[in-house]
């Protein structure tokens, strides 16, 4: 069985966002582990054939690997239920740790920009419900080359995409 760390200073409940959303029981300070993603590591081949079986509970780590789970059944212990939102109050640190931008108050829903660590390219594209006055309508897996974007997040991007970054 896999298994994602999540903080217990959070706990997963309804989300206005979407479906279901981690919350902040207690005060985070910045910089303070919020959850750290688990799962097995997914090559590109495998990745392919279960994508639409795990429920969006994977972010890729590398060219062509990814972590998360691999069966339906593993998808609620890998999950980390942090929705996305253009003025997100959590970023990443390294490949799989997500840490408080700022510091969250209680009852705050946790969010991040999944333009931090979705290189999906342009043929992924969702429309956004964060409800923020910064939202972007759209989201892509392209977001992340968006000069605005890096420079807001700078510091909160996945290891992965910040390599990216250095080499466009």
């Amino acid at each position: 069985m896999i298994q994602s760390y999540i903080s217990n200073k959070a706990k997963v409940f309804k989300s206005p966002i979407h479906g279901y959303g981690l919350f902040a029981l207690r005060r985070f300070l910045k910089g303070e582990i919020v959850a750290i993603k688990g799962g097995h590591i997914i090559d590109e081949k495998t990745f392919a054939r279960i994508e639409t079986k795990v429920d969006e509970s994977y972010i890729q780590i590398e060219d062509k690997f990814y972590i998360g789970a691999v069966k339906k059944s593993e998808v609620r212990g890998n999950k980390l239920f942090l929705n996305h939102s253009c003025n997100p109050n959590v970023g990443i640190r390294g490949q799989v740790t997500f840490v408080a931008m700022r510091n969250i108050k209680p009852n705050e829903e946790l969010t991040y920009d999944w333009a931090m660590e979705n290189d999906g390219g342009d043929h992924w594209v969702l429309q956004c419900n964060c409800r923020k006055t910064t939202c972007r309508k759209v989201i892509t897996g392209d977001d992340w080359k968006n000069p605005v974007l890096q420079r807001k997040y700078r510091g909160f991007f996945s290891a992965y995409i910040q390599e990216r970054m250095k080499r466009r």
